[in-house]
């Protein structure tokens, strides 16, 4: 099965392609010249199912299984921000850099050097048989002193539940075990071998 991520997060697709060495599995942008795709969803899930219906439309395929993720940080003291917004939290050129320093900015703000905090992946699948959608979620606390180089994103700023170290200090093999987008994957995944 021909397996297409409608993303051009290379350290997204790096992460697709690990747990899905089984499939044939491309990043989009490797079949077509890669688009402008406007999430204005008003959630993870919407936003995951316009990636997958956009990209899906744009090949021209009726055998291509399009994968696609939306997922992000929501921090309990910014009432759930991010969010929907994570990628772009900073503005819409904003460098993963960025959104960390514009994040810390904002809990620091809220008289806090941490909060609870969870990550949120949805993951849609659109193919000539129809669309799906599944979920999952990571918890632990956001804080404000960046640790680590690991991973991308907001890593270094999240220590998931019941460890000491941020996402950026922990192995790629824990981080796995842990990750929002792995539950999320291993559920679309048992989707996919039923088809």
């Amino acid at each position: 099965m021909k397996l297409v991520l409608a993303t051009s997060n290379m350290g997204k697709v790096k992460e697709i392609k690990a747990m899905y060495s089984d499939f044939e599995v491309y990043a989009y942008s490797e079949l077509i010249a890669p688009f402008e795709i406007v999430e204005d969803g008003a959630d993870f899930k919407a936003n995951a199912l316009i990636k997958a219906r956009a990209v899906y439309e744009a090949l021209h395929d009726a055998n291509a299984v399009v994968i696609s993720d939306d997922s992000g940080i929501s921090v309990d003291v910014l009432e759930g921000a991010p969010g929907i917004y994570s990628a772009r939290y900073a503005g819409a050129e904003a460098s993963d850099r960025d959104n960390r320093e514009y994040l810390i900015d904002n809990i620091k703000a809220q008289g806090v050097s941490q909060s609870p905090a969870h990550y949120t992946a949805a993951i849609a699948i659109v193919s000539a048989k129809g669309e799906e959608t599944v979920h999952g979620w990571m918890y632990g606390t956001a804080i404000t002193q960046a640790r680590g180089d690991g991973g991308f994103g907001y890593d270094p700023l999240f220590i998931p539940l019941g460890y000491e170290q941020t996402l950026g200090e922990l192995s790629p093999e824990i981080k796995v075990t842990l990750s929002h987008r792995s539950k999320a994957l291993a559920l679309a995944k048992i989707l996919l071998q039923q088809r």
